[in-house]
């Protein structure tokens, strides 16, 4: 595969990737965000591990979809995420996400 072609089909799979959340992001509560991954989610846990430096940081989302164009299962029951990076979490407003 040449590099036109590979890049082509990163094209296609980024492509399948923003329609596919542009579908299911009105079906969760939440946005989150770590320094590797980006999740949609329902429930969303946060643990601090240690006060000390650097601080760890425990994150467990539920009924999740994970951003991540080379997964063919992004739809996920359970994620534990181990962190020493920041988190963002954010509620999803409902109002605005409805066609």
């Amino acid at each position: 595969m040449g590099e036109e072609e590979l890049d082509d089909y990163e094209s296609t799979l980024e492509l399948a990737l923003v329609q596919e959340y542009k579908a299911v992001v009105g079906m969760f509560d939440y946005a989150v965000e770590t320094d590797r991954r980006f999740y949609l989610a329902n429930s969303v846990e946060l643990d601090v591990k240690s006060a000390s430096s650097p601080v760890m940081i425990e994150v467990i989302l539920n009924d999740a979809w994970v951003w991540d164009m080379y997964r063919s299962a992004r739809f996920v029951p359970h994620v534990r995420v181990l962190t020493f990076r920041d988190v963002n979490v954010e509620k999803l407003p409902k109002e605005d996400l409805q066609p």
